[in-house]
């Protein structure tokens, strides 16, 4: 079913008919429909174990353990870290780590409705704290949402899941045509990326290295966009944000970031090591944990340069170099060290014409992605958006 066939199904029965209102809507506050539940459980408690449990984390799935701290499905919120306030439903028999708080539904609330209630919520502008952004159940409890009977609810999460679905299949055509690419990029290069000759530092091929301001800027309600790790794990730049900065305090910040089309932006913190290149003029600016390269045009192809950062090779130099135990840190100083091969020019600019074709697939890929993304935010403010 492709995207647009939802814009007739949304308010129709199976008979084709408009559908109706079942029962009356009750308004309730989120700290009455769950409850929440820490984890305390770290990282390092996780090195050795192996079984068939899942563990999970603000990125996602860790690994699997011999023990599970959840015998049915529960909601999961980031609440420590890069990702703060993003929403998950787990499945039982699973765990998360200390950086994440369960959230449990109680009696009459569909799980799946509540997950969705709750992603609508946009947990993430209750965060606080400048070097580790956290919130709080307490923070968010009295958000108020719409409580349809049991049989509503489960219709408009099913609606919901297969908008979701359609999305997750595009997300992962869209990982797939990221695969070919690094296919192709071991076949032009591996022979240069298993060499230990000749490698130049990330240091040698850069104008600048540096990292996003230090200082918590002054928020504004609109404006400029201010970015997160959170807006580049992906590897592409997501120009969402839930912080804004005025232009004269633009202008003040890209003194030291002086971005472009063609830079390449660098996670640093938490969910490390992930690059994306700044394909637009559109304006922002960035936080401490996002490392910034301007590559030197004469000698690398940014396109090159970023999938070389992608590369099995640099990711373990990636692994091996970061520092810390709760949170781990990819310093400058280790990236500025970070080596490479420097093939020719030429050859650099022939992978990069080979990955322009893909990402026109990619664009197609997208604009769909976003048509869905679209439509599921508007059933979503029609669904929680005029909660009491």
């Amino acid at each position: 079913m492709n995207s647009g066939a939802f814009e007739n199904i949304a308010h129709k029965d199976e008979n084709g008919n408009p559908r109706r209102a079942c029962g009356k809507t009750a308004a309730a506050r989120l700290g009455d429909v769950c409850e929440s539940a820490a984890s305390n459980l770290l990282q390092k408690d996780l090195e050795g174990r192996t079984g068939g449990y899942a563990v999970y984390g603000a990125g996602g799935f860790i690994k699997n353990v011999d023990f599970y701290h959840r015998s049915r499905p529960y909601i999961a919120v980031v609440k420590d870290g890069a990702g703060v306030g993003r929403v998950m439903k787990l499945p039982a028999k699973t765990s998360v780590i200390g950086t994440m708080q369960y959230v449990l539904p109680k009696t009459g609330v569909d799980i799946n409705y509540l997950a969705y209630a709750m992603e609508f919520m946009n947990l993430g502008k209750y965060c606080s704290g400048a070097t580790i952004p956290h919130i709080y159940f307490k923070d968010y409890k009295n958000e108020n949402l719409n409580l349809p009977p049991l049989d509503e609810q489960r219709r408009i999460a099913s609606l919901l899941d297969k908008i979701s679905e359609l999305a997750a299949k595009r997300r992962r055509q869209l990982d797939k045509l990221d695969e070919l690419v690094k296919s192709r990029f071991v076949e032009m290069f591996g022979n240069f990326m298993d060499s230990h000759d000749d490698k130049v530092t990330l240091a040698d091929v850069c104008k600048i290295i540096t990292d996003g301001t230090h200082q918590p800027p002054k928020f504004v309600s609109s404006g400029i966009p201010f970015l997160f790790v959170s807006n580049i794990v992906t590897n592409e730049i997501t120009y969402e944000a839930e912080k804004f900065i005025s232009e004269d305090t633009y202008q003040e910040l890209i003194k030291r970031t002086p971005v472009e089309p063609g830079d390449i932006l660098l996670s640093t913190v938490g969910s490390y090591g992930h690059p994306a290149i700044v394909k637009s003029d559109k304006p922002f600016c960035f936080q401490r944990h996002i490392a910034y390269l301007k590559p030197k045009s004469d000698l690398v192809d940014n396109v090159y340069l970023y999938s070389a950062i992608l590369s099995d090779d640099v990711q373990r130099q990636i692994e091996k170099s970061v520092k810390g135990i709760a949170q781990k840190t990819l310093n400058l100083s280790e990236i500025r060290k970070i080596k490479m091969p420097l093939p020719s020019l030429d050859l650099q600019r022939r992978f990069s014409e080979t990955v322009g074709h893909i990402d026109k697939i990619k664009f197609k890929v997208h604009a769909s992605l976003e048509k869905l993304e679209t439509l599921k935010k508007s059933k979503m403010q029609e669904f929680f958006g005029n909660a009491g």
